[in-house]
């Protein structure tokens, strides 16, 4: 099941550029019964695996703006380590239902900010300003988001840098992909060392996940990707508030 999942979970980011960190977490949850702080850390891990393969090819390209990028990891880093703790904590309380429903409604929010991206498009080039100096505070939340529910770098760090930056558009993908990767790692080696293991569903996870990226890629020429995301996204959502129901359920 976990390969299965593997293999759907990347082969829809190759498709549809939407983060391994917000399908993961909900997938494992739903499908395999993983508990939540468990599954975060599984889909960080993850994603930095999948993003480990991908940005040396951005890197080489010359399409990472590092200026940028050290703005993002000044506020993502301390971020990433305020979400990861707060997880710990909350995963640790005797009130576990508490962690789901957060999970849920996180995993919602950010599938609604994709949603909103796909519907607006990216700002009117005449007001679009640089205005990195915000991206610090920004990030992190931003982190935060990641280090507690794995999601939001992908989706919300990419709307940050389009209406805050005056980045292009393969800048502002390479680049979010690179902060990222930073923030799974970081946030993944957390989890990682509060667990004291590899939970092992990851290594099925990234077999599968090897497999998906490959079909992706045949697939992707073929495939229009808006349609895609749009109901991928709306998936996610529904899959979102279903961790909420079930939590006040149980």
């Amino acid at each position: 099941m976990a390969i299965f999942l593997g293999f759907l979970i990347s082969l829809a980011i190759t498709l549809t550029g939407v983060g391994g960190g917000i399908l993961t977490a909900p997938l494992l949850i739903l499908f395999m019964g993983v508990p939540p702080i468990e599954a975060v850390t599984v889909a960080l891990l993850f994603a930095a695996a999948i993003k480990l393969l991908i940005a040396p090819a951005y890197l080489r390209a010359g399409r990472v703006d590092f200026r940028v990028l050290g703005k993002l990891l000044a506020g993502g880093i301390p971020g990433v380590l305020l979400g990861s703790l707060a997880i710990e904590r909350l995963g640790a309380a005797p009130r576990s239902g508490v962690l789901p429903a957060v999970l849920g409604l996180s995993i919602a929010a950010a599938a609604a900010v994709n949603l909103q991206r796909m519907w607006r498009g990216g700002p009117p080039e005449a007001a679009r300003r640089d205005r990195s100096r915000l991206l610090i505070p920004l990030a992190v939340g931003i982190g935060a988001e990641v280090g507690f529910s794995s999601a939001g770098a992908g989706a919300i760090g990419t709307l940050a840098l389009l209406y805050f930056t005056k980045l292009e558009p393969a800048q502002v993908v390479a680049t979010d992909i690179c902060f990222g990767l930073a923030v799974s790692m970081v946030g993944g080696g957390l989890h990682w060392s509060f667990a004291h293991q590899v939970p092992p569903v990851l290594w099925p996870l990234l077999a599968g996940g090897i497999v998906g990226a490959m079909a992706g890629v045949f697939l992707s020429s073929i495939v229009p990707s808006r349609p895609l995301r749009a109901l991928l996204c709306l998936w996610l959502m529904v899959v979102g508030f279903e961790l909420c129901w079930k939590s006040f359920a149980s």
